[in-house]
């Protein structure tokens, strides 16, 4: 015997719309998967229609019991207001960054726990104005900011999620970019310093542990802790004086301690960093503090054989040791190094290349290890070290706090 549930003011003859008829409000949802359909438990609201009947207009009627819902099981990752959030993916001596996710969209962020008990006023503050900068800041190669949460202990800051890491790491691992491969990479990030100068804003830390990958390997500027707003160069009075910075990409003007005009000095590390890109090595790469100090107050590099002579020239503007004489972003739009094409084969040169590269950075090249004390300071927490080669152990001290947090 075959049967079909149809409501009972269904006309099967002539009327093909049915109404609905909602479902009692029973709480056993879970009884009807067991019950057997028969003639003895039929009840209105619905029929069931005995097909090989003759008389398939007499419908009996049955109400059904309703599905109890299933139990949700709960989460165990701990919450911070709408984030979900998951494993570690940065450490820092006063901060962590978590890897998050959004609960509403589902999107993965980043968010930078940072411990405000154990931070000074300097240190609070430059962190405050990181943040009211990136609230200023929308590029497609800066990351993005979406929110500041604060507590009495803690500040948290949600930013875009940046999965495939430094460029310092890709050309640690895998080892230079080609001038093809560079020019593409080195756009995103002269594109990033020249929409930031165009703001009023003067970055004072490019470096290649600042330029991170996002999914589509495209590069994004992070870390505006040291940044600015950058004064007018015309009015010497309001040149910037702040020592900062990273030793190896500092421009020489910052080294010698006098006021430097913020542009310009970003060029100077841009110029740093297109080396990096192109040689897989520092231009100016030292043991001690004093022996990087007279190399780059010289402005004296070595230039690799394969290098080809338009890329040097642009490299050698950028590095020059008098400000006023390096060029601004858009005169390094219009290079030719990004204007024509490029050589097949670099011209030999009498130079013999850098050997030592960024994969043999940890024993012979301290000053390239991410991991050392010195490469997270600024230039005045640099002045009295010997920038040894000991790796330092962070602590993650915020790693169990964001469960206890409520927002």
């Amino acid at each position: 015997m075959n049967y079909e549930i149809i409501p009972p003011n269904c006309d099967l003859v002539s009327d093909t719309t049915c109404s609905s008829h909602p479902l009692p409000d029973t709480t056993n949802m879970f009884d009807i998967g067991t019950s057997t359909i028969s003639s003895s438990n039929l009840s209105p609201p619905y029929s069931v229609v005995d097909h090989s009947s003759s008389t398939s207009s007499v419908a009996r009627q049955y109400t059904p019991r309703a599905y109890r819902a299933p139990t949700q099981t709960k989460t165990s990752k701990p919450k911070l207001g709408t984030y979900e959030i998951d494993r570690t993916i940065g450490k820092g001596i006063f901060s962590v960054v978590k890897l998050a996710r959004h609960t509403i969209t589902g999107l993965n962020l980043a968010i930078k726990l940072i411990d405000k008990t154990r931070l000074d006023s300097e240190n609070l503050i430059k962190i405050y104005r990181e943040s009211e900068i990136l609230k200023k800041l929308h590029h497609p190669n800066i990351v993005r900011l979406f929110q500041v949460m604060e507590t009495p202990k803690l500040l948290c800051i949600v930013m875009e999620y940046l999965p495939n890491g430094e460029v310092f790491d890709y050309i640690a691992t895998r080892g230079r970019f080609s001038e093809a491969e560079a020019r593409v990479k080195f756009l995103d990030v002269l594109s990033a310093v020249d929409y930031a100068h165009s703001c009023g804003i003067v970055h004072r830390d490019l470096k290649a542990e600042n330029l991170l990958f996002d999914a589509n390997m495209n590069i994004k500027l992070i870390d505006f802790s040291f940044g600015t707003h950058h004064p007018d160069s015309k009015r010497p009075h309001s040149l910037l004086s702040t020592w900062c910075g990273s030793p190896p990409y500092a421009a020489p003007e910052i080294f010698k301690g006098e006021p430097y005009v913020g542009t310009k000095a970003d060029i100077w590390s841009l110029g740093v960093v297109l080396y990096v890109m192109v040689c897989g090595t520092l231009p100016f790469d030292a043991q001690a503090l004093p022996h990087l100090r007279h190399q780059v107050l010289s402005a004296s590099f070595r230039v690799p054989y394969w290098l080809s002579c338009v890329c040097e020239r642009l490299i050698r503007w950028m590095l020059s040791k008098v400000p006023s004489k390096r060029p601004t972003t858009q005169e390094i739009f219009n290079h030719a190094w990004f204007t024509q094409p490029l050589p097949e084969l670099s011209r030999d040169r009498s130079i013999l290349p850098v050997e030592t590269g960024l994969r043999d950075s940890g024993v012979n090249c301290p000053v390239w290890s991410h991991d050392l004390s010195h490469s997270r300071m600024g230039l005045s927490d640099c002045a009295e070290s010997n920038l040894s080669s000991s790796r330092t152990s962070l602590v993650d001290p915020l790693s169990n706090l964001a469960a206890d947090v409520e927002v």
